[in-house]
C-alpha cells in the first residue's frame, strides 16, 4: 500500500514537474523589487497564485499532448496510465481557480493580471503550442507572471491589504508599470527557453540553440549593463559633481543685499507701507529638477552584485546550449532546456538586484541548491 502511494506521489510530481516549480516565486519577488516595493502580503498572494497557475499550466499541457506523449514519450504519467486524463484535466480547471482566488485576494487589477495569466496559459496549451506564435505566448505568460507580482506589492499593504499609499508616484498600481523592462528581459529569455524546447523531442536543430544562446547573452548584457550604472541615478535634487540647480529669482533684478539664498525671506523690515511679498513670487517646487524617487537609488553594492548575478545566469545555459547547437540530439536538448529552465532563478535574483534589492536576489539565488537537487529526481521538461 505504501508503494502505491509513493508510485502515485511520484507519478503526480512528474506531471506536475514540481522541480521547476522554484523558479516561480522569483517572478512576484523581482516584480516587486523592479516596482520599488517591498514585499508584503501581497506579494505572498502573488505568489501563491503564481505557483497554481503554473502547475495547472502544467497538468493542462499533458492532458493536451496525451497522444503525442504516448508515441515520443510513453513513460510520462498520463500515457503510461499512472494517472488518469481526467484527473489531469480536472487537477488543472482547480488550480486555476484557486490561483485566481489567491490573487483576487491582492485587490481587483491583481486579479485581472491573473486573469489574463490564467487565459494565456491555456491559450498555449489548448491551441498555441504548436504554432509559430507558441514561443511568444509563453514569453508573455512569464511577463504577465512578472507584472502579477508588481501589481500585487504596489496595490496593498502588508497587514490590512488596503489602498497603498504612493508618495506622488502617480497611484499605487501605476508604480507596477515600472516592472516593464524587467518583465521584457524575463519574457526574452522565456521565449528562447521555449523555442528550443519545440525540438527537445526529436532534436535536429542548430540554428534555434545558437538563436538561443544570443538571446542569452542579450539579455545578460542588458542586465548587467544597467546593474553597472549605464544610466546615471538621480539620487538627490542637486548632484553635488554637477552645476548648482538654478533657482528662480523674486525680482528682475540682482538682489540688493547678500543673503546666502536668494529663496530665504529677507531678515530687513518691510516699510510699514510696503506690500506684502505675494506667493507667486516664492520659486516654485515644480521648477525643481525631478528624478526617481528615493526608494528607486541602486547603491554600487547592488550594481556589482548585479552583474554578477547577470554573469551567473548567462553561465548557466550557455554551455549546454551550445553542446546543443554542436549535438543537435534529443538528449542534449532536453539539457539545454533544462539549463534553461534553471537559469530563471539567477536571472530574477539578477532583476532583482538591478532595481537596488539585494537581499531578494541573494533569497533568490539561495532557491538554485535545491532547484537542482530536485532536477536530479524529477525532470523540469
Amino acid at each position: 500500500m505504501t508503494r502505491r502511494r509513493t508510485g502515485r506521489a511520484r507519478a503526480w510530481a512528474e506531471l506536475l514537474r514540481v522541480s521547476a516549480l522554484f523558479s516561480v516565486p522569483g517572478d512576484a519577488l523581482a516584480g516587486a523589487a523592479a516596482a520599488g516595493a517591498r514585499p508584503g502580503r501581497g506579494t505572498l498572494c502573488a505568489i501563491g497564485a503564481s505557483l497554481c497557475l503554473y502547475e495547472a499550466g502544467m497538468a493542462l499541457n499533458d492532458w493536451a499532448d496525451r497522444a503525442e506523449d504516448a508515441a515520443e514519450r510513453p513513460h510520462r504519467p498520463l500515457p503510461s496510465g499512472r494517472i488518469a486524463p481526467s484527473a489531469a484535466l480536472a487537477a488543472s480547471a482547480a488550480l486555476t481557480a484557486a490561483g485566481l482566488a489567491l490573487a483576487s485576494r491582492a485587490g481587483r487589477p491583481t486579479l485581472a493580471v491573473a486573469t489574463a495569466l490564467a487565459a494565456t496559459v491555456w491559450a498555449y496549451d489548448l491551441g498555441l503550442k504548436h504554432t509559430p506564435a507558441g514561443p511568444g505566448t509563453m514569453a508573455t505568460a512569464r511577463a504577465l507572471d512578472l507584472l502579477l507580482g508588481a501589481t500585487a506589492s504596489t496595490g496593498a499593504t502588508a497587514s490590512t491589504g488596503r489602498t497603498a499609499s504612493t508618495g506622488g508616484n502617480g497611484g499605487p498600481h501605476r508604480r507596477a508599470l515600472h516592472a516593464l523592462p524587467s518583465a521584457v528581459l524575463l519574457g526574452a529569455h522565456t521565449y528562447a527557453v521555449t523555442a528550443v524546447s519545440r525540438h527537445e523531442t526529436q532534436g535536429g536543430s542548430t540554428r534555434t540553440p545558437l538563436a538561443a544562446l544570443a538571446v542569452t547573452l542579450a539579455v545578460a548584457g542588458a542586465v548587467s549593463g544597467d546593474a553597472l550604472g549605464a544610466r546615471p541615478d538621480a539620487t538627490t535634487v542637486s548632484s553635488p559633481s554637477g552645476p548648482p540647480a538654478p533657482h528662480p529669482h523674486p525680482h528682475p533684478h540682482p538682489h540688493p543685499h547678500p543673503h546666502p539664498h536668494p529663496a530665504l525671506p529677507s531678515r530687513r523690515p518691510l516699510p510699514p507701507s510696503g506690500p506684502l511679498p505675494s506667493r507667486r513670487l516664492l520659486p516654485s517646487r515644480r521648477l525643481l529638477p525631478s528624478g526617481p524617487p528615493l526608494s528607486s537609488r541602486r547603491p554600487v553594492s547592488s550594481r556589482g552584485l548585479g552583474a554578477l548575478l547577470a554573469l551567473a545566469y548567462a553561465r548557466t545555459p550557455a554551455t549546454l546550449l551550445l553542446h546543443a547547437a554542436l549535438n543537435p540530439s534529443a538528449a542534449l536538448t532536453e539539457r539545454a532546456v533544462g539549463g534553461g529552465i534553471r537559469a530563471t532563478i539567477p536571472l530574477q535574483a539578477a532583476l532583482a538586484a538591478r532595481a537596488g534589492a539585494p537581499g531578494t536576489a541573494l533569497a533568490l539565488l539561495g532557491l538554485v541548491p535545491a532547484a537542482r537537487a530536485l532536477a536530479r529526481k524529477v525532470s523540469p521538461t
